[in-house]
């Protein structure tokens, strides 16, 4: 009787043990899509554009990818304008503006979060910021990289999807004069190469997540390729503990460094814009890309092609797709990193 009891006692544990790692394991195999886009500037003919066809009308046929399986779905931009209706200009050669109500386009968009930490945030001094962060509130869009003080502009945002929780930072390097105090709104505003600046903003929040995202605006406009400085405090940003740099500047793509299986985009060029388009660089050349995680970090990043024309972005189709990709594949190889026709970079842990 005594042997009979120990055998149903030990069946109930190996069937204990066995449902504990199956539950585990099938926790660590839920993914989420984390959308990564570049500059979006909803200001100046974008905003009349909207005016006019409504608020979906700049996503082009983009929108059924941002929205797609939204349960599984983040994405992320850099909001290239503020939200006011504020007249009071920053003495500037561009400043741009929507009317608050066009942060209905970022919900159609389901667009989860966006960086604020860039050279147009304070376009409308501190009222037009105020009341960007207000209006983002209002709408329960979360931001990061700006704020009422520094320690609001220095905030982590941690969103947490399928168990999984993504940590998300914001940064510019310019201006350097708007950079957020303890008594003064502002943007989250580091030099370039001020790696301790980020490694003790990295430790407040890397035991908190399983993935961390630096979304930072650097460098100036229409440069193709990373400067070694660039490249350099990459690297030392990677080894800090962030897992994915989002860069955006440029107003065109630049090459995909894998370093350390961990992701280097070091400008994700523009998203939507009104731009004066340049015979040779490209700035309405463009990707949206996904990054696929799940709770062991990155599997997998997926490009998809872009095109910007009249106020809208769309997939980009033909020669135009052809040209994009190989451009693409050309700027990441002399990184050290290959692109496929599949336009897929899987990350391999072992």
């Amino acid at each position: 009787m005594k042997r009979e009891v120990i055998k149903i006692i030990l069946f109930l544990v190996v069937a204990i043990l066995i449902f504990y790692g199956y539950a585990k394991l099938k926790r660590k195999a839920k993914k989420i899509i984390i959308g990564l886009a570049g500059d979006t500037m909803l200001a100046r003919l974008v905003n009349k554009k909207m005016d006019l066809v409504g608020y979906t009308y700049v996503w082009g046929n983009v929108l059924p990818i941002l929205k797609k399986n939204d349960i599984n779905l983040i994405n992320l931009i850099n909001l290239e304008t503020t939200l006011t209706k504020s007249e009071k200009k920053v003495p500037k050669v561009f400043n741009f503006k929507a009317t608050p109500n066009k942060v209905q386009a970022l919900k159609e968009a389901n667009i989860r979060i966006v960086n604020l930490a860039n050279n147009h945030m304070l376009d409308f001094y501190y009222e037009g910021l105020l009341e960007t962060l207000q209006t983002l509130d209002n709408a329960k869009i979360k931001h990061i990289g700006a704020g009422a003080n520094i320690h609001q502009a220095r905030k982590p945002i941690i969103i947490e999807k399928n168990g999984i929780n993504i940590g998300f930072i914001g940064y510019t390097d310019y201006p350097l004069n708007w950079k957020a105090t303890e008594n003064k709104p502002g943007t989250n505003v580091i030099k370039i190469g001020d790696i301790e600046q980020i490694k003790k903003d990295i430790k407040e929040v890397r035991e908190k997540v399983d993935l961390l995202i630096m979304s930072i605006h650097w460098g100036p406009n229409k440069r193709q390729r990373p400067t070694k400085e660039f490249q350099k405090f990459a690297h030392e940003i990677i080894d800090a503990g962030i897992d994915i740099i989002h860069g955006h500047s440029a107003h065109i793509f630049q090459g995909i460094q894998l370093y350390k299986n961990r992701l280097i985009l070091y400008d994700t060029g523009d998203f939507v814009d009104d731009y004066r388009v340049g015979p040779e660089i490209r700035n309405d050349w463009s990707f949206l890309f996904q990054v696929t995680i799940d709770k062991t970090g990155i599997k997998k990043l997926t490009l998809i092609p872009l095109f910007i024309d009249n106020m809208q972005v769309n997939i980009a189709t033909g020669k135009e797709k052809e040209n994009i990709i190989k451009h693409m594949q050309k700027l990441s190889r002399e990184l050290g990193t290959q692109i496929g026709d599949n336009l897929e970079i899987k990350i391999d842990k072992k």
